[in-house]
């Protein structure tokens, strides 16, 4: 086993943990209007560099329990993601893929995820540094776009050289396998030959900020 993937399968660990801790004691329908109104505001933000008129099918890539797929409405048809879905369903009483009638959802990693179906708006929302195997995931991201389509991507990128290198040998951010500042991120769209038409930081930290990513495929 590589290290890449012994980081993966420990991330993955970590992660259902993470969320039956985080969701304890949270109420179900609050949470929940809390997520969708979070998901709701950052679309506007994406808005203004798509026709939402437009949009037809939508996938959302690592979704999580709660991700962007909540928001649309149902005439747009949505294909969600995780490689945890089952265990969410199983651990979460927050997750129910039955109050989502316009959502298809797929439990398995994205590099085993194989359809021709090209999507109109694809997000990878705080997931790409989650994967097992993130060349291939960018891959596959860029050949699920649409001609014309638009991607949207949220990541944690790095502040300091020093610490992102250190991270990469110590466990010092177990939920994320892979650790890059914001240039390399853009340099995985650009060179797969996307656009990136427009970037936010969405949120300031020490370690890292939180950026999104807008990128078109010609």
């Amino acid at each position: 086993m590589g290290t890449t993937d012994w980081k993966w399968k420990v991330a993955q660990k970590a992660e259902i943990k993470w969320w039956q801790s985080y969701l304890k004691g949270k109420d179900i329908q609050s949470y929940l209007a809390w997520k969708k109104q979070y998901w709701q505001d950052l679309y506007s933000q994406v808005i203004p560099s798509i026709n939402p008129m437009a949009i037809s099918n939508v996938l959302d890539v690592g979704c999580g329990p709660a991700g962007i797929f909540m928001i649309f409405p149902k005439n747009v048809q949505v294909l969600a993601l995780d490689p945890l879905l089952n265990s969410y369903e199983k651990n979460l009483t927050h997750f129910n893929p039955q109050w989502y009638k316009n959502v298809r959802f797929v439990s398995k990693p994205f590099e085993q995820f194989n359809t021709e179906e090209k999507f109109d708006l694809v997000f990878c929302m705080n997931v790409i540094n989650h994967v097992q195997q993130i060349e291939l995931c960018y891959d596959l991201l860029v050949r699920s776009m649409k001609d014309n389509g638009t991607l949207v991507v949220t990541i944690d990128a790095h502040n300091f050289q020093f610490f992102k290198y250190l991270f990469r040998i110590l466990p010092g951010d177990i939920l994320h396998p892979h650790q890059f500042d914001l240039e390399e991120y853009k340099n995985h769209l650009t060179s797969r030959g996307l656009t990136i038409i427009s970037e936010k930081k969405l949120k300031s930290e020490f370690f890292f900020d939180h950026w999104m990513l807008i990128a078109k495929k010609s």
